[in-house]
């Protein structure tokens, strides 16, 4: 049956409502729990606000500490080396952590700090990630029955290793005692969300003015980000089907389903993706595809030959020349060792 773009956006964009909480008594205790390569964007992002809203409230709302996995100091992806005040497996009671790793999260393993993590969420705590640190969670069966994000390049290995945990494709994704974000300033925005519901948004709108960041973007905002950032897309018809692509990689659809889905002809989808990105639909399509298959092999273990079945592709041999003829090289050595 024949949609509106417009309207299939919509509904995949139900604004969340957001409301001035009763503010916490005391001071809320966060710890940033962080492992070699982290990414220092997504760490600041998660710390300076706390520290904005302290100044600009004039008292103590928010305390943190920072944790390792093991004893030691911690180099970030940068090169800046931290040392933190705890590690996990002497860490203290805290109210929130938030799990910040880098690229290497897929295979990421710390008992230590996962046993932490299950005592602190039996008393009370809510857990987070930024950037790909959702996978340390979801590993440690602490995203079970929850939604997630993590960063647009793993997303795809992430929904193949955990089929059944609800993943969105959103800057940020809070549900109930989890909060995870793409990382970058996707954790200022999600960190910006949690300062509305803890303290109300007048305040979160001054630390989002203290960064010179916009003000808080709206549920639509949220979800369409993502999206235009990785394609510079503006058309919401562009939009709508590269949308649908994404959710239908492994399928592949034809254009003639892909039209109807969208409710348009085949030329004014031709015209759009033209227009806007100077490229066919089915082009893109099979750029699509082939960005996904580039991403499984650097962040899953799938075979080869599974990697070439999830991305659309019927023949190894015809999935091997496409991603040589895109990437300059054998799907084979695109694989992270």
């Amino acid at each position: 049956m024949a949609i509106d773009h417009k309207r299939h956006l919509s509904e995949l964009l139900r604004p969340m409502a957001t409301r001035d909480p009763p503010e916490p008594t005391e001071p809320l205790t966060f710890a940033v729990l962080v492992f070699p390569g982290f990414p220092m964007m997504a760490f600041s992002s998660v710390i300076e606000p706390l520290r904005a809203v302290n100044v600009l409230a004039k008292r103590e709302c928010y305390r943190w500490i920072i944790v390792g996995a093991t004893q030691g100091p911690v180099e970030a992806s940068n090169g800046v080396v931290i040392q933190p005040g705890f590690y996990a497996e002497a860490a203290p009671k805290v109210d929130r952590i938030v799990v910040c790793s880098g690229g290497d999260a897929d295979h990421l393993v710390a008992e230590d700090a996962a046993s932490w993590i299950r005592r602190s969420l039996r008393n009370g705590a809510h857990i987070g990630a930024v950037a790909d640190a959702a996978f340390f969670l979801a590993r440690a069966g602490l995203l079970d029955g929850h939604a997630c994000t993590l960063h647009w390049t793993s997303q795809a290995a992430f929904t193949e290793a955990f089929p059944n945990i609800e993943l969105r494709r959103d800057l940020y994704v809070i549900d109930r005692k989890r909060f995870t974000s793409a990382g970058g300033v996707g954790s200022l925005d999600m960190m910006l969300e949690i300062i509305t519901r803890d303290y109300g948004a007048e305040l979160a709108a001054g630390v989002a003015e203290w960064f010179v960041h916009s003000q808080l973007r709206s549920s639509v905002d949220r979800k369409l980000m993502p999206l235009r950032l990785r394609t510079g897309v503006q058309n919401e018809l562009v939009l709508s089907a590269i949308a649908i692509m994404e959710d239908a990689v492994e399928e592949r659809l034809g254009m003639a389903e892909l039209t109807a889905k969208l409710g348009v002809s085949s030329d004014k989808l031709e015209r759009s993706f033209r227009s806007e990105l100077d490229i066919s639909p089915n082009g893109y399509y099979r750029r699509l595809r082939l960005k996904r298959a580039a991403d499984l092999l650097a962040h899953s273990t799938l075979a080869v030959r599974d990697v070439a079945l999830a991305c659309g592709f019927a023949s190894m041999s015809s999935f091997a020349r496409a991603f040589r003829e895109e990437h300059g090289h054998a799907p084979k050595q695109a694989r992270r060792h």
